[in-house]
C-alpha cells in the first residue's frame, strides 16, 4: 500500500497521528511527516486514518504494477 498527503489540503488536524502514529507524525504545529510505502501490519490504521481526515488529505493506493495482469 502507498499513500500520499496533500499538504496544501492538510490542515493539521492530526487524526492521522492518533490513528496510525507508526505511519503519521506531527512535527511542531503544522508539520506532517509520513511513510509513504506502509507496512502491511498498518494498512488498516491507515484506511481509518484516511476516512477521518476532515479535509480527505490523504490519498491511499497500491504501488504501480500491483495487481496488474
Amino acid at each position: 500500500m502507498q499513500i500520499v498527503v496533500d499538504l496544501n489540503r492538510c490542515q493539521g488536524y492530526a487524526q492521522c497521528v492518533f490513528l496510525a502514529p507508526q505511519v503519521f507524525e506531527l512535527h511542531g504545529e503544522e508539520a506532517l511527516m509520513f511513510t509513504p510505502t506502509v507496512p502491511e501490519d498498518q494498512y488498516e490504521r491507515v484506511r481509518r486514518a484516511a476516512a477521518a481526515c476532515p479535509v480527505q488529505a490523504i490519498l491511499v493506493g497500491e504501488p504501480a504494477g500491483v495487481g496488474a495482469p
